[in-house]
């Protein structure tokens, strides 16, 4: 597992939450950081940050969709969650939305559902993810806090919720 945020306290509580949950965790500083070390480990899954210096979550998530080797690997932002980042995340294929603040208890079972979605490989992504599609409503692999509801929804119910 790595997670991605300039916020040295972020960063650490996503890092001591996961542990506590088993997940053995890298962190990095940001985008550039991260990449380095994606060379180097194979996380299961990476937590981006969108607003960080030198490379970006948004950018990052880009270059790593990009890269065959890491183009399935499940990427999560935890962020404010505004509109551009949701509509730009869609885009670049981010797997899941988490809103700052979140509950660490949220942060937990969704890593969890997609680094147990990962170990089925690219296909089960992508029929997952064209069921998830299809069936919004009922979704709970993508999720955005709502905005003071505290509940998950879809990707396509986030992004109409950010354009609200």
């Amino acid at each position: 597992m790595l997670v991605v945020d300039d916020n040295k306290v972020i960063r650490q509580l996503i890092r001591v939450n996961l542990e506590l949950e088993g997940f053995e965790v890298v962190t990095a500083a940001d985008g550039a950081e991260a990449l380095d070390i994606v060379e180097q480990v194979r996380p299961d899954a990476v937590t981006l940050d969108v607003v960080m210096p030198r490379l970006d979550g948004l950018r990052t998530a880009a270059r790593l969709r990009n890269e065959p080797r890491t183009s399935g690997l499940p990427l999560v932002i935890v962020s404010a969650c505004t509109q551009y980042e949701v509509e730009s995340g869609l885009e670049v294929g981010v797997d899941a939305f988490l809103a700052k603040p979140f509950e660490p208890a949220e942060l937990v079972a969704l890593v969890r559902q997609l680094v147990e979605q990962g170990r089925e490989g690219p296909e089960g992504r992508q029929a997952e993810s064209q069921r998830r599609e299809q069936a919004a409503e009922g979704s709970t692999k993508a999720k955005v806090k709502g905005q003071g509801q505290g509940q998950g929804v879809s990707k396509t119910q986030a992004k109409e919720r950010a354009q609200r």
